[in-house]
């Protein structure tokens, strides 16, 4: 069927709605959740886990997510990725009501179901998209997440003085915002996601006479195409330096005795740069091609790092530009590693690498926000922004020599 044709722009409406939903639900639970585990626990190293918890549930659930969307389509995996996500959420309202940080961090778990529906939905807008557009469509979904994910740590301390109000723990105001937040994402999938996409574009596609793809082709066509592993890379070493820096930052301003409105208004504007730009690094992805974009996505990571070790407790201001330089650098990653990947596979293993590539995203956020705490508590956060540059620069290097040979996207 067209590929610009009102079906696909009404399922880019729908996905784009959920994405607002689900951008407050999770940055507004990430933006406290280090913080409110690590008071909680009296540990750091706790308060670096509960960041870690909502990953480890995104990388489970984006496994189960490609699982659902490879047998059933796009529409019930996204519903059942927002929807544990809201059971998530209302657990961690009870967990932070009773006051267990052990509790809160398996209620996180659950919660990063809605970051792998959330992500998951990025190659939902690809699937009927024309390939010379496939990064703008791909990148509008993943813009369209600003909107929530730049209230929803604002709206912190608004909801902590509301959940005191119906006799909660304030802390918990967050935590119940997510939990309305997720359920109307999952609703609204369920309800606008029809015709599915993902089904719509395979009646359209030729007949596959072969057997259906397992693990093995998947992990096979990765390794036979250059290409799809430079895009894996870019958006592995994209977030898992993106968390590692992001879920320390809230513990080293509280240090400096920052007030949770000043910690919410940096990471607003982190989140902020990972999304707002995103529509650019789609037609930057689309016009110049994915591997500039990868290389240009490395060198802000570079300079992130270098800015958050410069930056002490009290540097609001340096800590700030450190972070939208970060989630700059992660959103170019995304964008143009996605959509390379997507078009550098076969389209019967592409369900499945794109399914692959989300839980290498969520287990390498996972293995970032582990270190993280160790290193913090270990030695400092400055040392934590050498080791994210230090990281970041053979990805460019890698990224640059292939923009270098390859030729434009068209």
């Amino acid at each position: 069927m067209p590929v610009d044709s009102a079906v696909q722009r009404r399922i880019l409406l729908v996905l784009a709605a959920a994405q607002v939903l689900g951008g407050v639900g999770v940055a507004g639970a990430i933006a406290v959740s280090a913080l409110v585990a690590s008071r909680l626990s009296g540990s750091e190293a706790v308060g670096g886990l509960a960041q870690t918890g909502t990953v480890v549930g995104a990388a489970v659930a984006s496994y189960v997510v490609s699982r659902v969307a490879t047998r059933a389509g796009r529409r019930p995996a996204l519903t059942l990725g927002y929807g544990v996500a809201a059971l998530g959420g209302a657990g961690a309202v009870v967990a932070v009501s009773v006051g267990s940080a052990a509790a809160l961090i398996v209620a996180l778990v659950l919660v990063g179901s809605a970051s792998a529906a959330g992500l998951a939905a990025r190659f939902a807008a690809t699937d009927l998209a024309a390939p010379e557009r496939r990064a703008r469509a791909l990148a509008m979904v993943v813009w369209a997440t600003t909107v929530g994910a730049v209230a929803g740590p604002n709206l912190a301390g608004p909801v902590q003085a509301g959940a005191a109000g119906i006799g909660l723990e304030p802390a918990a105001g967050p935590f119940l915002l997510c939990t309305c937040a997720f359920t109307l994402a999952a609703l609204g999938t369920s309800a606008g996601l029809r015709p599915d996409p993902l089904v719509l574009a395979r009646s359209a596609a030729p007949p596959d006479p072969g057997p259906p793809p397992g693990a093995v082709d998947v992990r096979a066509a990765l390794r036979a195409s250059p290409a799809a592993l430079l895009g894996l890379g870019g958006i592995v070493v994209g977030h898992l330096l993106m968390v590692a820096l992001m879920s320390m930052t809230p513990v080293h301003m509280d240090h400096g005795g920052a007030t949770l409105t000043l910690v919410g208004l940096v990471i607003s504007l982190h989140v902020a740069g990972m999304y707002a730009l995103s529509p650019l690094f789609g037609w930057l992805a689309d016009r110049a091609g994915r591997p500039i974009v990868l290389a240009l996505a490395g060198a802000l990571l570079v300079a992130s790092g270098v800015l958050c070790a410069l930056a002490g407790p009290t540097d609001t201001g340096l800590l700030a530009v450190g972070l939208v330089l970060l989630g700059l650098g992660w959103s170019g990653c995304l964008v143009a590693g996605s959509a390379l990947l997507t078009e550098s596979v076969p389209t019967r293993v592409r369900t499945g690498a794109q399914g692959l590539a989300d839980v290498a995203m969520n287990v390498s956020g996972a293995v970032g926000g582990i270190a993280a705490g160790l290193v913090v508590a270990g030695a400092s956060y400055a040392a934590l922004g050498v080791v994210a540059a230090v990281i970041a620069l053979p990805y460019l290097v890698a990224a640059g020599s292939a923009g270098l040979r390859a030729r434009p996207a068209t």
